[in-house]
């Protein structure tokens, strides 16, 4: 499996400051409500509602938000119930794009996503049409300022760490499988390592490298379909050209 795209370090950044992020406690709440309908509504014994509360918290939900979510997951308060449906399918250059909604209506949900693709260059495909050029995996983002990477291989590979990539940038990103991310975190909260991004990631086992027109019109659409008021997560194995990541930056 080959590390995490440069556009995928782009959008990172990207996200802490883009204002089309506003819709984000909406997201959040979505997945804690999901998580808890699913597994319950404690924390310690729902391992998925752990990671959606503390995500929930580090982005500064206010508690009684989180509270609110839970309830309406395990039935104490009446809300929207959600159902989670992932969309595959195509987009510009032969990018494969994976779209993980959570939705109350899943015809408006469907008609939007096709909507949006055929706007912008894409195609929805089958189930199974390209999922299978992904795998699953716990991801933990850790600054380089925080640790050496000899301290988190010591720290970290009886927890579960799988791969450790290190790049150019200024973090460690810790790759684990997903049943090893909750143990992971505890590692480094033993240690008193400070950590960022937590969350089940779906990684591409390779990338197709889009320049020019293919590169501006597959961030056009990515950058659609995750502000779609469903869609919780949008994957791609997109990778940007030097050219192309220089043109964005400017």
């Amino acid at each position: 499996m080959s590390g995490h795209s440069k556009w995928a370090t782009i959008k990172r950044k990207k996200a802490a400051t883009d204002q089309k992020r506003g819709n984000l406690f909406t997201k959040l709440v979505k997945e804690i409500t999901i998580a808890a309908k699913m597994g319950g509504g404690d924390v310690n014994g729902n391992p998925r509602l752990r990671l959606a509360v503390d995500t929930a918290r580090a982005n500064s939900m206010p508690m009684d938000n989180i509270q609110r979510a839970i309830k309406k997951g395990t039935g104490e308060l009446e809300g929207a119930m959600y159902e989670e449906i992932t969309y595959e399918g195509y987009g510009p250059g032969g990018i494969a794009i994976i779209i993980e909604t959570a939705t109350d209506n899943r015809n408006r949900t469907v008609a939007d996503i096709r909507h949006m693709m055929s706007r912008n260059g894409g195609s929805l495909g089958e189930s199974g049409s390209v999922s299978w050029m992904f795998q699953r995996k716990g991801s933990v983002d850790v600054l380089k300022s925080a640790a050496s990477e000899d301290q988190l291989l010591e720290l970290l590979l009886d927890a579960g760490l799988e791969e450790l990539e290190a790049g150019e940038e200024e973090y460690y990103t810790v790759l684990t499988d997903v049943r090893e991310l909750e143990s992971v975190k505890k590692a480094l909260e033993a240690a008193g390592i400070a950590y960022e991004n937590a969350k089940i990631d779906l990684l591409p086992d390779t990338y197709v490298e889009l320049d020019g027109d293919d590169a501006r019109k597959a961030i056009k659409l990515i950058d659609a379909l995750e502000s779609g008021d469903d869609a919780q997560v949008v994957y791609s194995n997109m990778e940007i050209s030097e050219n192309a990541l220089e043109s964005l930056e400017d």
